[in-house]
């Protein structure tokens, strides 16, 4: 028996290592990890009560509590709408009509991705439904069109994390009620950084255009601006259709639920209107978003379960206590910080790294001189990385469920992504005012 929680951790995260790469369901490689943990710790409970007693009891809170939510119909809703875009053959069309925008853009219609997901992102507010929805639409039909499937998947994976960064945040809500800190500024203090971000993966994109531009496909044709705007008219009712399910949340008429249900209205109105829907792609289309939705709520109830054996075990308190009594300079504390987020993004959800760690963390973080409001903003970053860090890394998992690649490859994909995303951390370390422009102007 173990009752170190630092060292039960590295096994735990050793155990979910093996069985992901032994090709077991990711959902069971959670469970099966977070089971093993509370195996081996050594617990000292009473005579009567057994620890797979606590496990059933355990993952029954677990299960229910990651899915009693209504916010979350949300989730296989906007997913049915991606299938019903992707499946009638609508996406293509959205992808002709921007095509002749984009022909003189190095990387051309690979900037899909960035664009889609910071729109969806605020829409949405998940990171699980903008990267299935936006990847449905777009992944199978750049593939088609050459573009390099690398480049493609991990823009996807890098762009469907910004949900947490572009307001409304679920993550800002949570840790500005925790913090005390205004969850107004903490939203306009994530929309430089969120831009800026969407703009460095943009230009990542033109950047690996340039120096290998087998990675789009060759194509000279050149377009007038009257025949710009007449192949348009294939994307007019499309956008329509974003601006209602976004204009009805941000104008405060439809909740995200509300605005899903619209969406998927307003796809099938669509198909019918381009005489795109038959009985075979409507079946198709919701078989697919059930297997889409059921695997990424699998993966949710593993990974709140892993989350509360982690909380129960003590483990993120341990980690954070660690870090306490080291007594470091303010960079090297910060850089530290982040390498802890890092390393507990590999088990746990953003929500679940938050809520254990902030009461620890931040009295420490502002001790050093760092602002809460600063902070709030850090810690979504770390949120953000936690989501395409494997093992645990959820946008990966959605991203392997909906394309079929192999996680290695996806992983090598994300990679350069990852890296830019650790880029604009340092920038904010170093430039503070990127956050705090925003949140003065408004003051004054």
């Amino acid at each position: 028996m173990i009752s170190d929680p630092l060292i039960l951790s590295f096994i735990m995260f050793g155990i979910m290592f093996l069985f992901l790469l032994s090709g077991l369901w990711i959902g069971f490689s959670l469970f099966a990890a977070a089971i093993a943990g509370m195996l081996l710790y050594k617990f000292n409970l009473p005579p009567t009560i057994s620890v797979w007693h606590k496990i059933g009891a355990l993952i029954a809170n677990s299960v229910w509590n990651s899915l009693d939510s209504w916010s979350l119909t949300a989730l296989p809703l906007f997913i049915l709408m991606g299938e019903v875009l992707y499946r009638t053959a609508i996406s293509t069309k959205l992808l002709n009509g921007l095509l002749p925008w984009l022909t003189k853009v190095p990387g051309k219609l690979l900037h899909i991705n960035v664009v889609a997901c910071s729109l969806f992102a605020a829409v949405s507010g998940s990171s699980a439904a903008t990267t299935a929805t936006v990847g449905k639409i777009t992944l199978d039909e750049l593939s088609k069109r050459g573009y390099d499937k690398n480049l493609a998947l991990g823009s996807l994976a890098g762009a469907g994390t910004l949900g947490f960064l572009i307001p409304p945040s679920l993550i800002m809500i949570i840790y500005g009620v925790l913090s005390d800190t205004s969850i107004g500024k903490l939203f306009v203090g994530g929309v430089i950084p969120g831009l800026m971000l969407a703009g460095m993966y943009s230009s990542y994109i033109i950047i690996v255009s340039l120096l290998k531009p087998n990675v789009v496909p060759k194509d000279d044709e050149k377009f007038s601006f009257k025949e710009k705007i007449k192949r348009s008219k294939e994307i007019f009712p499309v956008l329509f259709l974003v601006f209602i399910v976004l204009g009805g949340i941000y104008l405060g008429f439809t909740t995200p639920t509300e605005a899903a249900a619209i969406g998927v209205l307003g796809a099938y109105l669509l198909a019918i209107l381009f005489k795109n829907l038959t009985w075979e792609n409507f079946k198709i289309s919701l078989l697919s978003a059930v297997k889409t939705t059921c695997m990424i709520s699998f993966i949710i109830m593993g990974a709140a379960f892993l989350s509360q054996v982690v909380g129960f075990v003590g483990i993120a308190r341990a980690l954070s206590e660690y870090i306490a009594g080291l007594n470091l300079s303010p960079y090297v504390l910060i850089f530290v910080v982040g390498l802890m987020y890092i390393f507990l993004g590999m088990i746990l959800d953003g929500i679940s790294m938050v809520v254990m760690t902030l009461p620890i963390v931040l009295p420490i973080v502002t001790l050093a001189g760092f602002k809460p409001l600063w902070f709030g903003i850090f810690l979504v970053f770390m949120v953000e990385l936690a989501q395409i860090t494997p093992p645990v890394g959820f946008s990966l998992f959605v991203i392997q469920g909906i394309s079929g690649e192999d996680i290695s490859k996806i992983l090598k994909a994300t990679f350069p992504f990852f890296l830019i995303m650790i880029i604009m951390v340092v920038l904010i370390t170093m430039f503070p005012e990127i956050v705090f422009y925003l949140p003065q102007k408004m003051i004054e």
